[in-house]
């Protein structure tokens, strides 16, 4: 059944006759969108309901305060976030996901899924 699954995905995604070119383009611009040490440990982090900076800065251990604002805001120009101020005294500023950045979850969850077992397969 898996193998069903997997021929389905590829007839959906991959054209015939492959366009190489095609497919190298669209990983490449997957790993610029959510590429880098940073990016889906900060989803993750959103995900999981931290939406104030420093709460997103303390649930990701060894990232630098300038690393984050830099990333939040490559991630904000591509639609993966959004950035809601709210002019209160003192401003509150909120990070949340878009229906964009969930529509990776599934791929982020095999990757998850996938560092678990490979973790496990070196313990042997």
């Amino acid at each position: 059944m898996q193998e069903e699954k997997r021929l389905e995905l590829v007839n959906e995604v991959l054209s015939n006759p492959r366009n190489q070119r095609q497919e190298v383009q669209a990983l490449q611009d997957t790993i610029y969108v959510i590429g880098g040490k940073w990016k889906l440990p900060i989803i993750n982090s959103i995900c999981n309901g931290n939406k104030r900076f420093r709460d997103i800065e303390r649930s990701i251990p060894g990232i630098t305060t300038r690393m984050l604002s830099r990333e939040l805001k490559e991630m904000e120009t591509n639609q993966l976030i959004r950035r809601t101020v709210t002019p209160t005294t003192p401003v509150l500023v909120e990070y949340t996901a878009t229906d964009y950045c969930w529509s990776f979850g599934d791929i982020i969850l095999e990757m998850i899924k996938w560092g678990k077992q490979h973790r496990e397969r070196l313990k042997m």
